[in-house]
């Protein structure tokens, strides 16, 4: 016997929350299906406990940028406070109040590992091996996520390696870290662990970290990790790991020569899709990939036809938690458009910019400094054919940056497309640069003009007057 609902959500995290209730919403029946905890890995192991880990140093650091508070910070952070205060953030993986909100917004809950079973059906394996049949109406939305791949490093998948769910559910410190890779995750955790007195050593593949963004900010967050006393080895490769079954200490090889011992390694060397256990060679596509969708997120090639749909970090388009979310939204008013039959309506899926999750995308990382972009970068809009002026300012230039931190330090750019005279790339670093891209982010999706964007005039004395300046430094 079946299960019958208009769509069948395929993952609990924020992309497939967002796409039932919108589905609700639109006055059709939405069940989700999850099989650990509903809110997926941002909630309980990467954005909001990172966050939670990082903020008590953010905190601390910018008191003592300014004399007369720097006197009243005298101690060290206190490790269990922080552990705890992350703990009230996510619950510790218990989903009670997410799966509540789904009740309370109309929408079905299956607890269970989904996967597809043919066309428009989906089987849930529960944790006391019953399996339950649903079938969908109109559609099935595959929202599983990522997981952390591991690089091949000899003995990596026998010590019980961190990934970033170890990283941010530790109960403790570990009093020293080794930090496989050089992006986003590897810099967010070097910088929390240490901030809580972990002495961190970070291994970098290339000679840069963060290597898809403008070329300074690496810079700038070397420079910050340093700072804080972490060792970053660039142009180094792990070899081989191996962990003493006595001790518990890791010994890391790597191919320079060098041996590392620590109590702890963290791989954050990517990510890979959540796809290889979904069932999608029932319906001709291979699993284990990528899940290419059009700006619908209907999976493309069509082998699901009209009713197979993937959002958020599995269809590459734009792995972030607010990306995976507004591709919710416009998927599920595409779905919701096309089960009524009707034309598409004004604000329907049709007025959704088809290149939001792919040119203006804004990302925030809270290392130290913070750093933050919107849509492209020089070299990107380069190689896309653009023609582009780029201009660069110091942020501490501006009188609101000096008040906010004595000796602050941050630097913005903006690429321009000359041709049309508008924003298509904006990168910003130092103190409030992740509060500060939005509104880089309207400008870019805005597709506002500079000679409109001038008569924006930021407040005195806030750092936002760093957009006068770039506005000026650009001939305004």
């Amino acid at each position: 016997m079946e299960d019958v609902y208009d769509v069948v959500v395929v993952g609990g995290g924020p992309g497939g929350e967002v796409v039932a209730d919108r589905i609700v919403r639109s006055g059709l029946t939405a069940v989700v299906v999850e099989a650990e905890s509903v809110g997926g890995e941002c909630s309980y192991w990467a954005c909001v406990p990172s966050k939670a880990l990082l903020r008590p140093g953010a905190a601390r650091e910018a008191a003592r940028s300014v004399d007369g508070a720097r006197q009243a910070v005298t101690g060290p952070l206190d490790p269990a406070a922080v552990l705890a205060r992350r703990d009230r953030f996510t619950a510790r993986g218990d989903d009670t109040g997410q799966a509540d909100w789904l009740r309370g917004a109309g929408i079905a809950l299956v607890r269970g590992r989904g996967r597809l079973a043919g066309e428009r059906r989906v089987e849930v394996a529960a944790a006391d091996g019953t399996v339950r049949a649903l079938r969908a109406r109109h559609a099935v939305v595959l929202s599983p996520g990522t997981e952390a791949a591991l690089p091949p490093v000899e003995g990596l998948d026998r010590i019980g390696v961190w990934t970033n769910r170890e990283a941010t559910a530790a109960d403790a410190v570990p009093a020293r870290l080794v930090v496989i890779g050089g992006g986003v995750v590897a810099c967010e955790t070097a910088t929390a662990w240490r901030s809580l007195g972990s002495e961190v050593t970070v291994l970098v593949r290339d000679r840069a970290l963060l290597t898809g963004w403008e070329p300074y900010v690496g810079e700038e967050v070397a420079r910050g990790l340093a700072g804080l006393g972490v060792t970053v080895r660039f142009g180094v490769s792990a070899t081989r790991v191996t962990r003493d079954p006595a001790s518990r200490a890791v010994t890391v090889e790597t191919d320079d020569g060098a041996t590392l011992v620590c109590d702890e390694v963290l791989a954050a060397t990517g990510r890979r899709p959540r796809t290889a256990d979904l069932g999608l060679e029932t319906v001709g596509l291979p699993g284990g990939d990528w899940l290419p969708v059009d700006d619908t997120c209907r999976v493309t090639p069509a082998g699901g036809g009209d009713w197979l749909y993937a959002v958020g970090d599995a269809n590459h388009r734009a792995p972030l938690t607010h990306m995976a979310k507004y591709q919710a939204r416009a998927c599920a008013a595409a779905i919701a458009e096309r089960a009524s039959g009707r034309p598409a309506a004004p604000g329907g899926w049709q007025a959704w910019s088809a290149d939001a999750d792919r040119a203006a995308v804004p990302q925030a990382v809270f290392t130290q400094p913070e750093i933050a972009s919107v849509g492209l970068t020089e070299g990107a809009a380069r190689e896309a054919g653009i023609a582009v002026r780029a201009v660069e300012y110091r942020v501490e230039d501006v009188a609101g940056a000096a008040l906010h931190a004595d000796g602050y330090r941050g630097r913005a750019k903006l690429v321009v497309d000359e041709a049309r005279g508008v924003v298509v790339g904006c990168t910003l670093t130092g103190p409030l640069a992740t509060e500060l891209i939005h509104t880089a982010t309207v400008a870019v999706v805005g597709e506002v003009p500079l000679t409109r964007l001038w008569h924006a005039v930021p407040a005195f004395p806030t750092v936002s007057e760093v957009w006068l300046r770039l506005l000026e430094t650009y001939g305004l």
